[in-house]
């Protein structure tokens, strides 16, 4: 038992004694060009689930007092609930969203044949607010 323990250690201390190669230096996206890094471009890390759910949390939490409250989470679709309330009473009845609905689908429907192809049907996405450029300083 004792031999089968000392050739352990004498292995383990083999292995440790070994110098490996160091991995090459990693780059960052900041301050790589795709030439540099080898022909491919380079990412930075995905953030973790915590801080993703961190930052979900801030954009939520409007007043910033640590808490978020049912007004906080109506608040940003108000203005488009408003849109489709032509009556303004605070109720969205079915008339209502149907004439919103089919005025969109007559204003997609190019060739008024009453049916969308794909180019047409890609004309009814909602518009994408472009990501605000950030300073790389």
């Amino acid at each position: 038992m004792a031999l089968v323990l000392a050739l352990f250690f004498v292995w383990k201390g083999h292995a440790q004694a070994r110098d490996p190669v160091p991995p090459p230096p990693l780059a960052t996206a900041a301050n790589t060009t795709p030439s540099q890094a080898g022909g491919q471009s380079v990412l930075p890390p995905a953030a973790s689930e915590r801080s993703r759910e961190e930052k979900r949390f801030a954009r939520a939490d409007k007043n910033k007092d640590g808490r978020v409250i049912l007004a906080e989470l109506l608040e940003p679709r108000r203005k488009a609930f408003d849109k489709l309330d032509t009556d303004h009473n605070g109720q969205l009845s079915f008339q209502e969203w149907t004439v919103k609905t089919s005025t969109k689908f007559g204003e997609a429907d190019a060739d008024h044949n009453g049916i969308l192809n794909a180019v047409e049907y890609a004309t009814t996405a909602p518009n994408k607010k472009p990501k605000p450029v950030r300073c790389a300083c």
